[in-house]
């Protein structure tokens, strides 16, 4: 998230904080990936060698490649505009939207919702033919028009209009999970609970061996670094990660002749031609 827009969306929601806590609750190999590490690990002390030359040769990538996370992240969704809590639900729904979509998808139908209307009582007002007309083609498209309404519903009886204000509560709301729940916190309240975990942070932090051993599901990935990362880097990580996935650390194809940690990071020294001939 740009400083201007962190800033703006800040001011426009973080007074309002303590009232709302008031309301009623052509086809590529993939990378091999192998950990460094062995089931036995159970130093509460560890650490990933090199993590923060690594984070910091990220940082330097990141600042030369813009991603599409960068202009059309369910950050910058929100219309600052409209009051903090009109602009939250805007963040909500833009995570929601978000799962198994690419940013620019999700980024087009943020646009026709907010063209329509994007607010609690517009939402509900609309048919379900015409809101999936509206987020049509995110991913599991007829899932979330489901899952919008019911959880737009629980918004407006629950919580008067607003969104909840606790992890608890938000994952309780149907279609959101912790990695939503997370970043929803860090996005519209401006309060870092933990680290949002999707694919790209979840692919990454096993390539760079950063978990004592390789993780299966994103929310083990989160468990892991929030174990051994610093909370100050909890909220840049997310965004770093997801934009460094998007341009170098692909899934499929990594530029990994390109990518400052290609000597140092385990699945990059493994996968490289040299290693390959041995």
């Amino acid at each position: 998230m740009s400083l201007r827009i962190k800033r703006s969306l800040t001011d426009k929601i973080g007074s309002n904080k303590v009232e709302n806590n008031t309301q009623v609750a052509k086809r590529r190999k993939h990378l091999t990936i192998k950990s460094d590490t062995n089931e036995n690990t159970s130093n509460s002390d560890w650490k990933p060698p090199n993590w923060e030359k690594t984070l910091d040769n990220i940082r330097k990538m990141r600042k030369d490649n813009v991603a599409p996370v960068d202009n059309m992240g369910c950050d910058q969704a929100a219309d600052l505009n409209e009051s903090p809590e009109v602009i939250r639900y805007h963040v909500l729904i833009s995570l929601m939207l978000s799962s198994q979509t690419k940013d620019e998808v999700n980024f087009a139908a943020m646009q026709r919702l907010k063209q329509h209307g994007l607010t609690v009582d517009k939402i509900l007002e609309i048919s379900d033919k015409n809101l999936g007309e509206l987020i049509y083609p995110v991913g599991f498209w007829k899932r979330k028009v489901e899952y919008i309404k019911r959880t737009t519903r629980i918004l407006k009886d629950t919580y008067n209009g607003d969104i909840p204000s606790t992890i608890k509560d938000l994952c309780q709301l149907p279609g959101v999970g912790p990695k939503m729940a997370h970043l929803c916190m860090s996005c519209a309240w401006n309060e870092v609970t933990g680290i949002g975990v999707d694919t790209h942070v979840h692919r990454i932090s096993n390539r760079l061996g950063w978990v004592k051993k390789t993780t299966k599901t994103p929310e083990n990935t989160r468990i892991e670094l929030e174990s051994w990362l610093p909370k100050d880097l909890w909220r840049e990580v997310n965004h770093m990660l997801v934009g460094f996935g998007q341009t170098i650390c692909r899934p499929i194809g990594p530029h990994c002749v390109s990518c400052l940690n290609k000597t140092t990071c385990p699945s990059a020294v493994l996968n490289s031609p040299s290693k390959k001939k041995d």
